[in-house]
């Protein structure tokens, strides 16, 4: 069964209260697609810690940075999960980022 959720993709925060906190995107998931979208919030934030400790390190140029591409890898999944579950607004709105191919 689809709940709907609200999702802030820069505080990785999924809630079912519109009005808990400011959110970016509406979408209708189950409680598995959203255990998957945990997940890839998870592996998103995990890269971006590694790439916090990357950066003390400059002479990596960050095209040649695995933790980034881990981090951009996991925010195309969780963008396009978005796009598969959001509202007519967050298709849209992904659509106009540029972010993924659909």
């Amino acid at each position: 069964m689809k709940k709907t959720y609200y999702i802030s993709v820069a505080r990785g925060e999924i809630s079912q209260v519109k009005t808990a906190s400011p959110w970016d995107f509406r979408i209708e998931a189950t409680d598995e697609q959203i255990i998957q979208l945990r997940e890839y919030f998870d592996e998103m934030y995990s890269s971006d810690w590694q790439s916090f400790w990357r950066a003390h390190v400059p002479y990596v140029q960050y095209h040649y940075d695995r933790p980034n591409d881990g981090y951009d890898h996991a925010m195309k999944k969780v963008y396009g999960l978005i796009y598969e579950l959001g509202d007519e607004e967050a298709k849209q709105q992904i659509e106009t980022m540029g972010i993924i191919e659909h």
